[in-house]
């Protein structure tokens, strides 16, 4: 860790305090801006506002993280796959928003092959639920005969969409997620995906990493439009069919 000095501490009294500039945030490891606070839907929502994020498991402190580069994916510019286009055109299927999000919570917090590890802590689950209830952070449901099979998760602030976590219990469930959440985003004019850390496997989906400067400069106006605050449901025409929706 380089210049441990420089990571600043965060009074867990005062969700108000303000978080340093992310242009603060270590090299090595890269990101890393603060340590503490607590998980309050005040101190989220300032954090996501300015392009920072809690990252930590649940035998650490909080740690709060604002990468340089940034992975995003713009809603118009998913890479589908000829593979995952039969996917997305298949009628096995229904897809719904905000409909199981508890259900994708735990699914996520499992360890799966694309996730950070088992960050997903209770506490961490609890803020996120209450973030839910607020109407701030959403969840794509994909199910298969009654069975939700894939999913995602994540944090929306005017026009900006926060992914946080995925998961695929069946072949491209996932994928088709991700894909129904950008055809609704980009009729909604939202401005970007924030993937936060690339991977290989968000690589295939369209992610590309910008630096961070590039990341806040598209942040700043987007979570400044009117967004879409409560429970989302789809105003396009998803799939839907009932056989398949644990109902």
């Amino acid at each position: 860790m380089d210049n441990p000095i420089r990571l600043h501490w965060l009074d867990p009294r005062d969700p108000h305090q303000p978080f340093p500039s992310p242009h603060l945030a270590m090299r090595d490891p890269n990101g890393l801006l603060a340590i503490g606070g607590d998980l309050s839907m005040t101190r989220l929502i300032r954090a996501y506002s300015q392009g920072i994020f809690p990252w930590y498991n649940p035998d650490e402190p909080i740690l709060w993280w604002s990468p340089d580069p940034r992975a995003v994916l713009l809603p118009d510019a998913m890479n589908v796959s000829r593979s995952l286009r039969k996917s997305i055109r298949r009628d096995d299927y229904a897809v719904t928003l905000d409909t199981a999000y508890t259900s994708v919570l735990a699914a996520c917090a499992g360890t799966r092959r694309h996730s950070r590890g088992t960050w997903l802590g209770p506490d961490m689950r609890l803020a996120y639920e209450e973030l839910h209830r607020r109407g701030y952070a959403h969840s794509v449901e994909v199910w298969r005969g009654g069975e939700l099979v894939g999913g995602l998760y994540g944090v929306a602030l005017g026009r900006a969409f926060f992914g946080e976590s995925m998961f695929s219990r069946a072949n491209d469930t996932s994928k088709i997620a991700l894909f129904w959440l950008c055809e609704q985003l980009r009729a909604w004019d939202f401005r970007l995906v924030d993937c936060q850390v690339a991977s290989e496997h968000l690589k295939t989906l369209g992610a590309v990493d910008v630096s961070r400067e590039r990341f806040l400069n598209l942040l700043r106006p987007a979570v400044n439009l009117p967004g879409r605050t409560g429970h989302w449901r789809f105003d396009l025409p998803a799939p839907a069919g009932r056989e398949h929706l644990a109902i």
